[in-house]
């Protein structure tokens, strides 16, 4: 019996964890990407149990593992550097696993390494979707692709979700743009934390080889745009606590990362016919509760077990649907809800919050993350 083609849009995260289990299970997979190049730079990328727990089902959770990850404790600090909120991550550790942080150009590669080469068809932007009976039909600029599974994994901006959801509502924008960068080694002592002050953040988290890789937000209108992105943070974050002035110095403006962070509003089903919908094209979140990579990592193993549960491949994308949709659209409730509350400006309400945050006791987040975190055990 000849193998089951599966033709998969976009080698992010998603398409390629997607193409790598499918490829585990007997599929012949083309991962087409719009790119004439697999690359990204300058950030980093957290991949909380379930993430983690998703690549060992992946079989690569060993080499992602000794790239790092977060030992000490990790919490929520105001401005002055003030602790507002510590967590135990190996109390996370030993109740849900691991929690990493590493580069994302890492992560990429090792989902790179474990497809064969020829997998992977780069400079091939998508131009129409076509459903058959029993095939799809994938055209872009190189050609075209036929497969018994069409897999959208092309991000929030999805060409394959606009071909086949064409009624699917736009990215809205999440009242907020963040920076990344990512610092050289620094050879100082520092705990991964989230600083919050008046509508702006920042995350600091030490990597394996001293440096850290840092996130800055500010609640500003979108397409707002600075001629000196690095003069702008040093304004704004410039006379925070330390190691954040040092991060900044060390850094120039050509290292840093912009981005407007947009979420998609729910849709009422990620799979139609042959054609399905994973990660960021599906469910695109707020980076706020360190998921978006983590539910993609889900999405894949799910959807290759279920086409190994049911061999008919329309059945097993509703089947997907039916397992994926409700969790992931919650956790991007749960994480566009907790940067709202983050992201607050009005003095006021920042006081409140960081006095609740104070309060809660560390069992309490304990207990609230097993929903997140405690996917497939």
């Amino acid at each position: 019996m000849s193998k089951r083609r599966a033709v998969i849009v976009g080698a992010g995260i998603g398409g390629l964890a997607a193409g790598i289990a499918l490829h585990r299970r007997g599929w012949k997979v083309s991962v087409l990407e719009q790119a004439a190049e697999l690359r990204e730079v300058g950030a980093g990328i957290s991949l909380w149990p379930n993430a983690v727990r998703a690549l060992d089902l992946l079989g690569l959770g060993d080499r992602v593992r000794g790239l790092g990850g977060i030992e000490a404790a990790a919490g929520f600090r105001d401005s002055s550097g003030r602790w507002l909120f510590r967590s135990d991550i190996a109390a996370i550790r030993e109740r849900y696993g691991d929690t990493l942080m590493i580069r994302r150009p890492d992560l990429l590669e090792i989902l790179r390494s474990a497809l064969p080469v020829e997998a992977v068809v780069l400079d091939a932007s998508v131009r129409q979707v076509v459903p058959g009976g029993r095939q799809v039909t994938v055209t872009h600029t190189r050609g075209e692709h036929i497969g018994d599974l069409v897999v959208g994994a092309d991000g929030i901006r999805s060409t394959v979700r606009a071909h086949v959801f064409p009624a699917a509502k736009p990215p809205v924008y999440a009242g907020y743009t963040t920076w990344r960068l990512m610092t050289p080694p620094l050879r100082i002592q520092i705990e991964a934390s989230e600083s919050w002050g008046h509508g702006e953040r920042v995350g600091i988290f030490p990597l394996s080889d001293g440096s850290i890789y840092s996130y800055l937000t500010a609640s500003v209108p979108p397409d707002l745009r600075y001629t000196d992105d690095h003069a702008e943070l040093r304004r704004r974050f410039g006379r925070w606590h330390q190691p954040i002035p040092a991060m900044l110095e060390s850094v120039r403006n050509a290292e840093i990362l912009r981005h407007d962070i947009y979420r998609l509003p729910p849709l009422d089903r990620y799979a139609i016919g042959r054609t399905v919908l994973v990660g960021d094209a599906a469910h695109a979140m707020t980076p706020d509760v360190g998921q978006g990579g983590g539910t993609a990592l889900e999405d894949a193993v799910e959807l290759a077990e279920v086409l190994d549960e049911i061999a008919d491949v329309a059945a097993a994308l509703v089947a997907y649907d039916r397992r994926r949709r409700g969790r992931t659209q919650a956790i991007a409730r749960q994480s566009a809800l907790f940067g709202s509350v983050a992201q607050w400006s009005l003095p006021p309400l920042a006081m409140l919050r960081n006095a609740l945050l104070g309060r809660l006791p560390p069992v309490v987040l304990l207990r609230s993350l097993k929903p997140m975190l405690s996917w497939h055990t």
